[in-house]
């Protein structure tokens, strides 16, 4: 069977890029080795956080800025309510990275923002007891997505208009040759003049080990805040990223989003565990979240409750933890999307549409130098 192009992985990515191409007439074949969503990669937990004030790099902010246009755009074509503004606060000393980045961003695109201090803060969020050298940045239009969700609204709008998606069917193998490609799965043969690759944390089996990518084991958590869940709620309190007190790994959090008994969703972003997709435990240890409540207690002492549920999550990361799209280095009728190193569900539906640019053009009209693939393997 023949195709214009063929998606391999529906996640997040693999969802939107099915989505974009159909909605522009292509012969679309989306082929995902589970059914969609599910939580044994990188795009489920409830949650993802959305936000402007893009403190890795000024480069991402006009791609989180079609992202929110492409969200709400997605929420009308699919009739479901996906992104939710919260007003998100980063946390930390003025110069640390996570705040001067934050800030520069910001100026450099005209973000909207304030610097918040101590008694701001605590003023503003009475669940937050800011350390001594905190400053806070505010951003009202930060938020997040609903993960389930919003991959549920691509894979319905790709189907709409005409994508044939096949689930629970795992992909063998790959060939390109000149101006066509071919995929072998447990199920059968197709071919496609275009394949696009967006396996997540399946992306070193899938093209070869062609990049230097690490997959880590994450743990996100779900606190019962002793005092009640009322300072919590949406409305009272942002979404939220914060420097660690002793310097290592940031922690993030939510509003309580699933009501009284839902907890408040909180981690650490950045463990270092490697594991595979196949290898990783999956087993929630006492230390996973002792280690979150410890790293967040100072700032948020009403996090020091009961654990009401855990789930792991896939990192997939680059060196430098910025994403890598682009064609493929050897193969152009190949394009890829992967290593969004815990920061790139946002972007979906612009990844979605770069994609889509590459498998009908070639190009792209998106600035993504910053991910191209050949950073990598120029040097091979």
């Amino acid at each position: 069977m023949s195709y214009d192009v063929i998606v391999l992985g529906l996640g997040a990515m693999g969802s939107a890029a099915a989505q974009h191409l159909a909605e522009r007439g292509k012969n679309v074949l989306g082929i995902e080795q589970f059914t969609p969503p599910h939580d044994k990669g990188s795009s489920h937990g409830g949650t993802r956080m959305i936000r402007q004030a893009y403190w890795e790099s000024p480069a991402y902010i006009p791609l989180v800025l079609r992202s929110y246009e492409l969200w709400e755009r997605l929420e009308r074509d699919a009739g479901a309510k996906l992104l939710n503004i919260t007003g998100g606060l980063i946390l930390g000393s003025a110069d640390t990275r996570l705040v001067s980045g934050g800030i520069a961003a910001a100026q450099t695109h005209g973000i909207k923002y304030s610097v918040l201090t101590r008694g701001e803060i605590r003023a503003l969020f009475p669940a937050i007891t800011p350390l001594d050298h905190d400053v806070g940045v505010h951003e009202e239009l930060a938020g997040y997505l609903l993960p389930e969700e919003c991959i549920r609204a691509q894979l319905k709008v790709a189907a709409q208009n005409g994508a044939e998606l096949h689930f629970d069917e795992r992909v063998i193998g790959w060939s390109a040759v000149s101006n066509r490609v071919e995929v072998a799965t447990s199920r059968g043969v197709y071919q496609a003049g275009h394949l696009a690759i967006t396996a997540g944390p399946w992306a070193n089996e899938a093209m070869s080990g062609l990049f230097p990518l690490r997959v880590t084991r994450q743990v996100m958590t779900w606190i019962q805040p002793l005092g009640g869940i009322e300072p919590f709620l949406p409305g009272r309190f942002p979404v939220f990223l914060c420097e660690s007190p002793d310097g290592s790994w940031p922690g993030y959090g939510f509003p309580a989003v699933d009501g009284p008994s839902g907890g408040v969703k909180a981690a650490i972003h950045g463990s270092d565990i490697e594991c595979t997709p196949d290898t990783v435990d999956r087993v929630i240890h006492e230390v996973d979240c002792g280690e979150v409540i410890r790293q967040l207690r100072p700032r948020f002492p009403a996090l020091d409750g009961e654990i009401l549920k855990a789930q792991t999550c896939l990192y997939t990361m680059t060196p430098d933890e910025h994403f890598i799209i682009g064609q493929h280095p050897q193969f152009p009728s190949v394009s890829l999307a992967c290593g969004f190193s815990g920061h790139g569900f946002k972007f979906a539906p612009v990844v979605g549409e770069v994609l889509a640019d590459f498998a009908i053009t070639g190009t792209t009209r998106h600035a993504i130098g910053l991910f191209s693939p050949t950073r990598f393997t120029a040097a091979r």
